[in-house]
């Protein structure tokens, strides 16, 4: 499971989610990208499902880029407690994604098998997503 080594401060706010993504919205590494199509946390259990059904649909062909780490702890507290004494503790680690941010990018395969995989690892995650192609290989 993806989660920061260590962190200056324990627990973070909850923030907002607006806007579109500024950085981390162009292929940069492979040939064609998942893309977020909403604003979402997407939880580190949910990218090791996505990356799982990646490798697992281009069986050890192909490299595969994580685009996204979670580095924002998400706390809850615990089932029937009182209100006050403070904040929950971390339950787990989520990635912050707004829309038009690349999450997983796959390279050295032709175009159905990396459609095929990013599709599969679409399923594994709470939101909407797109498969995109670098620029200068669909000749736009």
């Amino acid at each position: 499971m993806l989660m920061p080594k260590r962190v200056k401060y324990r627990k973070q706010m909850r923030g907002r989610m607006k806007g579109k993504a500024m950085r981390g919205a162009e292929i940069a590494f492979g040939e064609y990208g998942l893309q977020a199509l909403e604003p979402c946390w997407i939880t580190a259990r949910q990218i090791e499902a996505a990356r799982r059904a990646i490798v697992h649909t281009l069986r050890r062909r192909g490299k595969v880029w994580i685009r996204i780490f979670p580095d924002k702890p998400i706390t809850h507290r615990a089932a029937e407690s009182r209100m006050g004494k403070g904040k929950g503790d971390v339950e787990y680690w989520a990635a912050v994604v707004r829309p038009g941010r690349i999450m997983f990018e796959v390279g050295g395969l032709d175009e159905d098998i990396s459609f095929e995989a990013l599709k599969q690892a679409a399923y594994k995650l709470p939101i909407k997503t797109k498969v995109i192609a670098r620029q200068d290989i669909s000749g736009e």
